[in-house]
C-alpha cells in the first residue's frame, strides 16, 4: 500500500513529548532529532512498521493514558521502539528481522542524551523499548504495560484493518516463499493465542476478545491456505 504523506502535526508531537519528558535542548535541536527519527519510519521497505504504525501506536497510548505514570516518556518510547528495522532476507532467515528493540533502545539512549534528557527518563525509555521484544506478561511498570498493550492493539482492529495489517506484514517479507511465510505466521499466531492474556493494563484488557477473534480467524485462513498448497502439490505430482 502506498504510504500517505507524513502529517505535519506529527513532528510537533515529538517535540512536546521530549520537552514534557524533561529535555533541556532547544526546540530546533529536538526537531532535528525528530526528523532523523521520522526518516527511519519513512523508509520505503517498511510496509507495516511505518509512519502509519507509529501514528496508530501513539493514538493507542493516548487511549490508555490514564493508566500511565509519565505519558510523555511512554510516547517517546513509542517513537523510538522501531527506530532500527530490517526486513532483509539474511536477517529474516536468521530470526533477526523486523523491529530490533535492543538496537532501537541504544539508538534512543544516544539521541536522548544529545537532547539533555534526564538520565531517569532515558533509562525508562530504553527499558520500555526493550520490553517490546518479549511483550512481558509482568511489565516493570504501568507505563511499560501501556506501551506493550498499545503495540499489540492492532490485533484488536476491525476485521478489515486486521487483514490489511497481515497483508502489509506479508509485503515486508515478500521474498519469503508463501509456504514458509504461512508456517512462520502460524507459529506466531499460535503463540499469541496460547497466552493467558494478551493485554496487561486494565483498559487494554477490553481489547482481548476482539484480538482473539481476529487471531483465530487468521489461524483458520492459514490452515486453509496451507491445505490448498498441499492439494496443489499433489495435483502437480499426479500430473
Amino acid at each position: 500500500m502506498p504510504l500517505s504523506p507524513t502529517p505535519a502535526w506529527l513532528l510537533p508531537t515529538f517535540v512536546r513529548a521530549a520537552t514534557g519528558a524533561g529535555s533541556a535542548a532547544s526546540t530546533a535541536s529536538i526537531e532535528r532529532a525528530g526528523r532523523r527519527l521520522l526518516a527511519r519510519w519513512e523508509e520505503p521497505r517498511r510496509h507495516f512498521h511505518n509512519v502509519r504504525h507509529l501514528i496508530d501506536l501513539l493514538q493507542h497510548v493516548d487511549e490508555l493514558q490514564q493508566e500511565t505514570h509519565n505519558p510523555h516518556v511512554v510516547r517517546l518510547a513509542a517513537w523510538y521502539h522501531g527506530a532500527i528495522f530490517s526486513s532483509d532476507e539474511a536477517d529474516a532467515y536468521a530470526h533477526r528481522g523486523g523491529e530490533d528493540e535492543d538496537a532501537s533502545a541504544e539508538y534512543a539512549r544516544l539521541e536522548l542524551a544529545s537532547l539533555d534528557m534526564p538520565a531517569t527518563a532515558i533509562d525508562a525509555v530504553a527499558t520500555m523499548v526493550k520490553a517490546l521484544s518479549r511483550h512481558t506478561r509482568n511489565p516493570v511498570s504501568s507505563d511499560c504495560a501501556v506501551l506493550c498493550d498499545a503495540d499489540l492493539a492492532v490485533l484488536a482492529s476491525d476485521p478489515q484493518r486486521y487483514k490489511d495489517y497481515v497483508r502489509d506484514v506479508r509485503e515486508e517479507y515478500a521474498y519469503i516463499p508463501e509456504r514458509e511465510f504461512l508456517v512462520a505466521r502460524k507459529a506466531i499466531v499460535k503463540k499469541l493465542l496460547a497466552r493467558e492474556q494478551l493485554y496487561v493494563s486494565p483498559l487494554g484488557a477490553t481489547w482481548e476478545q476482539s484480538a482473539r477473534q481476529n487471531l483465530a480467524a487468521e489461524a483458520s485462513r492459514i490452515d486453509k491456505a496451507l491445505a490448498q498448497l498441499v492439494a496443489n502439490d499433489g495435483e502437480v505430482s499426479a500430473n
